[in-house]
């Protein structure tokens, strides 16, 4: 909530103001401040923006970010260094085993244009440490191949990534670690909701499927074996449809209990919405689909009576789903 937010903002100034008294943070509330509103273009609340410089010009925007520390982190790694220079294997320990996660670049030398993308990641990931080494015992050490990021979670390396080849770009690289903050498969509540949206992967599919059921377990396995392949770039989300508390997002989606297991894909850009063509959750049929609408072929699916001639005509309208955005919004 905003209100939470202004509170982990309020805390972040307070401990930067002892560090970085430079650093000046303010609120504004837009609803009296209608030209500032417009000026920086402000659609959604809360919104954080740094100005860097003096200049009003094109401020930063501060994303998916909820804790002071992680404000702190991200002011710092905006305004100096923003991953730590490893020399020894002591050192990269001490970074990995410091939380839950790290992130580590190992690097043939440390200017080249991977280097830059991975810096530039790092900006935008304060939740977790980044490190980088172009030691060569220290690459030794750890058996990784150079120009390459690992991600490290409790410890262990869980996922390794080649770069500077040109085919990630600093979004992408944010995306992907961005989702080790959440597990492979995430079961939708009121709780882990705030988390899914504050990761920046726009394409989710949701497995809707009553947890207590016989088959649910196979069906589990079969949807987290694909989803290790789509890691940022389809975010893997389980619905209980058992969970009464759920059921605005049954709505949503027009499922229906004799519908389920039922699996879609939502683009939370577009809102357009996809249905898995096959009835069975298999391995086979998850990745085809998730494949298929990545590659662009996945037909849309629309939910949705036709509207009627008259929805219109009395004083209270008729609204069905492809009209209801529309109207409403």
């Amino acid at each position: 909530s905003s209100q939470n937010l202004s509170e982990e903002f309020a805390e972040a100034a307070r401990q930067l103001k002892k560090e970085a008294p430079r650093i000046q943070f303010g609120k504004i509330d837009v609803t009296h401040q209608h030209d500032l509103r417009k000026e920086f273009n402000i659609q959604a609340f809360p919104t954080v923006k740094f100005f860097v410089n003096g200049s009003r010009e094109d401020p930063i925007d501060c994303k998916g970010v909820r804790k002071a520390s992680a404000f702190i982190t991200w002011v710092k790694r905006r305004t100096g260094p923003s991953t730590v220079l490893i020399n020894s294997t002591d050192q990269a320990e001490a970074i990995i085993k410091a939380g839950d996660l790290a992130v580590i670049g190992f690097f043939r030398e440390l200017h080249t244009g991977s280097v830059e993308v991975f810096s530039e990641t790092a900006r935008d990931v304060p939740e977790m440490p980044f490190g980088m080494t172009a030691s060569e015992d220290v690459c030794a050490d750890y058996g990784v191949q150079r120009n390459s990021l690992v991600v490290f979670k409790e410890g262990k390396p869980v996922h390794n990534e080649v770069l500077g080849d040109g085919r990630q770009s600093r979004l992408g690289l944010t995306r992907l670690i961005k989702t080790f903050t959440l597990d492979l498969v995430t079961e939708y509540n009121i709780e882990t909701s705030v988390k899914i949206f504050d990761v920046p992967v726009e394409n989710h599919i949701l497995l809707f499927t009553p947890v207590n059921s016989e088959t649910f377990s196979e069906i589990y396995e079969n949807y987290q074996s694909a989803a290790a392949g789509f890691r940022g770039k389809i975010l893997f989300v389980l619905v209980d449809t058992n969970e009464a508390r759920n059921g605005r997002i049954f709505e949503y989606f027009r499922i229906r209990d004799i519908d389920v297991p039922a699996v879609r894909i939502l683009n939370l850009t577009s809102e357009a919405r996809y249905k898995m063509p096959a009835d069975e959750v298999t391995v086979e049929n998850l990745k085809e689909f998730c494949q298929s609408y990545l590659n662009g072929k996945a037909k849309q699916h629309l939910p949705s009576e036709e509207i009627p001639q008259d929805w219109d005509k009395m004083p209270v309208k008729v609204l069905v789903g492809k009209n209801f955005n529309s109207i409403i919004f």
